[in-house]
């Protein structure tokens, strides 16, 4: 005895959409949040510190005169060494920041834009894609799939390249607190990447076999794992600019 699941590809009468349209748009709400979080932190750690302290960590805590009355001599020459070599550079700074640059982040703006290109070009071929199946051409949907999978590798080998050149220049997560959100948010923005990459190449391999069988479904598929992905690019959208463009 089989049991149908309603609301598979009819619309739910109380919300006007399917389950899986729910489930997704759900799913979204939750990451909506999960970003959101982050993005709040840039923004309070941001208002919070100078721009050099946050992008390159250079320590910005005054420390007050009084709290050190009691200390000896020598102790006293030493922070007045120490406030000479941060006014000297500071004064770096204000010429060009750590090696001529307005943020760490400067020299990956080119990789970073290309890959802001990729994906708006991944979510067309998505579109495409899914239209493809509503004109029963089921070639042309698996070519414009297959296009929309290439474009998120072609993303993380361009991701893989920009990690490496900012290990080789001596910028890791601890460094700033920029770099920390840098690393954690496109880290994270990576793992969802590769999540796309596991259900879209699954359904263009064996969860393609639905076509034959329920091709209603299946497209139905397709619209919710498309959601997903202009999602996974909208997110970028916002990265690209926050991270990479604003300085000072």
């Amino acid at each position: 005895m089989s049991v149908e699941i309603p609301y598979i590809t009819k619309p739910r009468p109380d919300t006007g959409l399917t389950n899986g349209k729910l489930g997704v748009w759900l799913f979204l709400a939750s990451e909506v949040m999960l970003f959101g979080a982050f993005f709040s932190s840039y923004a309070y750690l941001r208002a919070g510190n100078t721009w050099d302290d946050f992008a390159f960590g250079r320590p910005g805590i005054e420390i007050a005169a009084d709290a050190h009355a009691d200390e000896h001599a020598d102790e006293h020459a030493e922070h007045a060494t120490d406030d000479h070599h941060g006014d000297a550079h500071g004064e770096a700074t204000a010429h060009g920041g750590h090696e001529g640059l307005s943020t760490p982040l400067q020299p990956s703006i080119p990789m970073a834009t290309f890959n802001t290109i990729v994906l708006i070009a991944s979510s067309v071929t998505v579109v495409l894609a899914w239209a493809s199946l509503l004109l029963k051409n089921f070639g042309r949907f698996r070519l414009y799939w297959g296009i929309t999978i290439a474009f998120a590798f072609v993303f993380l080998v361009v991701k893989y390249f920009e990690y490496c050149g900012k290990f080789a220049h001596g910028f890791y997560p601890k460094t700033s607190p920029l770099l920390g959100l840098y690393f954690l948010m496109t880290f994270l923005h990576v793992i969802h990447v590769i999540g796309g990459i596991i259900v879209n190449g699954y359904l263009l391999g064996p969860g393609s076999k639905m076509w034959k069988t329920d091709p209603e479904r299946f497209t139905q598929r397709i619209e919710v794992a498309g959601l997903y992905w202009h999602f996974v690019d909208l997110v970028w959208i916002f990265l690209f600019p926050i991270l990479y463009l604003l300085s000072g």
